[in-house]
């Protein structure tokens, strides 16, 4: 009996030896063979043969440990097991959904209430609580909320000199109009034929295009950044300034020809204003 409780112990301490003793992890292979080496002074043939390295490996190995030693035993570090942000929001989203509200007027409200939560933390929130997604909505149906400001359509009918004040970022552009009225820059405009409409005519058209090209505004498109600035559209004339749409398609609506002709009358007025003696000429290439 006792030899059968003992052979039965010796194949159950060699089953678990096998971890030990073969080692199936890469980072668990290393260290028993590392301290198969320096702690119980196997040879380096000894250590190689059973823990299937070659013999070269193994000093390379032997070498890296000497230099730095590895971190085979790394603490796992547990993330917290709650989450601040969310439980401190947690039931008023929850009162929120049962109002119908999505979750982008759940954050927008979080927002106005500085206790903002990404999109996604407050569906991770619904979806805990066995709330289904919404189905999409008509306008009428959906809670009353501040909408873009529109801005107005440019209309020159609509522009006003009326005495006022207003803050402007291209107060510098009046200073060039002393020049243009002299030179009746938008009778030369029309005496070109460049397009243009009862809302937006002609010489309107060429002063905002000029205007942004004065205020060094490289694209069009880029001036959605300058809608709401009366300066500019004082400049040109308009109530406000043309949307992106119409300043890069007016360009098309004319030949170059147009540009060639009003470029001569142009120059033929600053000779007469002796403003261009030809003591010089332009080396601008763009």
């Amino acid at each position: 009996m006792a030899r059968f409780v003992q052979q039965n112990r010796w194949r159950y301490l060699n089953c678990y030896s096998r971890f030990f003793l073969e080692p199936a992890a890469p980072t668990q292979r290393q260290y028993e063979a590392l301290r198969a080496y320096f702690v119980e002074g196997l040879s380096s043939a000894d250590v190689s043969g059973r823990f299937g390295y070659t013999p070269g490996s193994f000093r390379v190995l032997c070498h890296h440990f000497r230099r730095s030693k590895p971190d085979f035993f790394r603490e796992l570090k547990h993330g917290p097991h709650t989450q601040p942000k969310k439980d401190a929001v947690r039931e008023l989203i929850l009162r929120m959904r049962k109002q119908n509200l999505s979750i982008y007027d759940i954050e927008s409200a979080l927002k106005t209430q500085q206790t903002p939560l990404s999109t996604t933390a407050i569906w991770e929130i619904l979806h805990e609580a066995g709330f289904a997604r919404l189905p999409r909505r008509q306008d009428e149906e959906r809670p009353a909320t501040l909408l873009p400001t529109a801005a107005a359509v440019a209309d020159c009918r609509e522009f006003s000199l009326s005495p006022r004040r207003f803050t402007t970022q291209l107060g510098g552009l009046f200073l060039f109009l002393p020049l243009l009225v002299d030179c009746d820059l938008p009778g030369l405009v029309r005496q070109a034929g460049y397009p243009g409409s009862k809302m937006i005519p002609p010489p309107q058209a060429w002063l905002a295009l000029l205007g942004l090209k004065l205020s060094s505004t490289e694209r069009k498109n880029h001036v959605m950044d300058l809608v709401f600035d009366e300066g500019l559209a004082l400049f040109a004339g308009l109530n406000v300034v043309p949307k992106t749409t119409y300043l890069e398609t007016y360009s098309h609506s004319f030949s170059p020809k147009t540009n060639e002709k009003l470029r001569k009358l142009w120059i033929g007025v600053l000779r007469q204003k002796k403003l261009l003696k030809g003591e010089s000429f332009n080396l601008d290439f763009r």
